[in-house]
């Protein structure tokens, strides 16, 4: 995968809604239901573009699923979209019955996820989402990085059959993946290649990552950054080709320590290749209202906050 110059700044919510649009020409069965959050989701170009196919269910996130999940029985490719916290923790019981246990071709599009939901406050800032949703058996989980993968993502998920979890989020970001790279779920993507140490990183936070690795690299640090856009299923191979060679990982991650990427790469590692880990993620801590920057920067999610990291992992090393 080639890191491009910042193409602009785009948010992931608009690849998602681009990319349903986009669906939406291609096949019939493509569906979109939405509870009240239709300009939030960007699903507006493909509720104008395709009217019957576009299902607004209001402030009713349950039923919204248990719609999806009958819809699916038809043959229908339903994409529900709403806030992440709605999209999973007010909805957990009706997805693990209605969706999960019975491997409904549901994909659960979930938007303003993590601390980069900036002012809407802790309510609304979901960090435990990936966790709720990982330990569902068999659901997909996936969480890009920038608006080209968040599209590409959106595309593919539709090709898969079963149900898939897509996290994306509500800020203008660096757009810096090449909009003709291939997304396949569940093969991890080499950003970077060093010999030092590996860092697995995920969403919003690829690209402190990708800033970490030019500081480590002036202060003589090789940094191997590989891009974890699939956190279920994992690319074991991936993450275990990396660590055998640098023997150091570092994860980031917007999300909670416990049960996010870093958790899934702790556990792999236990029991595959005991190796010295450090996690830039949040400590058991809701969030709070504030801008997206100010926000990363005072829950340590920020770019200083991955070199300070890596810095820990190498003295664990030696």
């Amino acid at each position: 995968m080639t890191i491009l110059p910042i193409q602009n700044q785009k948010a992931t919510r608009d690849g998602f809604g681009d990319g349903l649009y986009e669906l939406g020409q291609d096949n019939n069965n493509i569906v979109a239901l939405t509870a009240d959050l239709e300009g939030s989701l960007k699903m507006d170009k493909f509720h104008k573009a395709f009217p019957d196919r576009f299902v607004q269910v209001g402030i009713a996130e349950a039923n919204m699923m248990g719609i999806a999940a009958g819809l699916t029985i038809g043959g229908k490719i339903p994409f529900t979209g709403t806030f992440a916290n709605f999209s999973t923790g007010r909805v957990y019981d009706q997805i693990r019955q209605s969706i999960a246990y019975s491997g409904k071709n549901v994909k659960i599009c979930a938007s303003h996820a993590g601390l980069t939901l900036g002012e809407d406050g802790a309510t609304h800032q979901i960090l435990e989402d990936i966790g709720l949703m990982k330990m569902l058996p068999g659901m997909v989980v996936i969480n890009p990085c920038d608006y080209n993968q968040t599209k590409a993502a959106t595309l593919a998920i539709a090709e898969y059959h079963g149900p898939v979890y897509l996290r994306f989020g509500r800020p203008a970001v660096p757009n810096f993946t090449s909009e003709t790279d291939k997304f396949e779920i569940g093969k991890a993507l080499h950003l970077c290649t060093g010999n030092d140490v590996s860092i697995f990183c995920t969403g919003h936070l690829v690209w402190k990552c990708i800033e970490a690795q030019e500081i480590l690299e002036q202060q003589g640090i090789s940094a191997e950054i590989i891009n974890i856009h699939t956190i279920k299923p994992l690319d074991e191979e991936a993450v275990l080709t990396s660590v055998s060679k640098t023997k150091c990982v570092v994860t980031a991650e917007e999300h909670q320590m416990n049960g996010g990427l870093g958790d899934s790469i702790a556990q792999l590692l236990a029991r595959k290749q005991p190796t010295p880990l450090e996690m830039v993620a949040v400590h058991d801590s809701f969030g709070e209202s504030g801008k997206p920057a100010e926000l990363l920067k005072k829950y340590g999610l920020d770019t200083v906050n991955v070199v300070e990291a890596v810095k820990r992992a190498l003295e664990r090393k030696k």
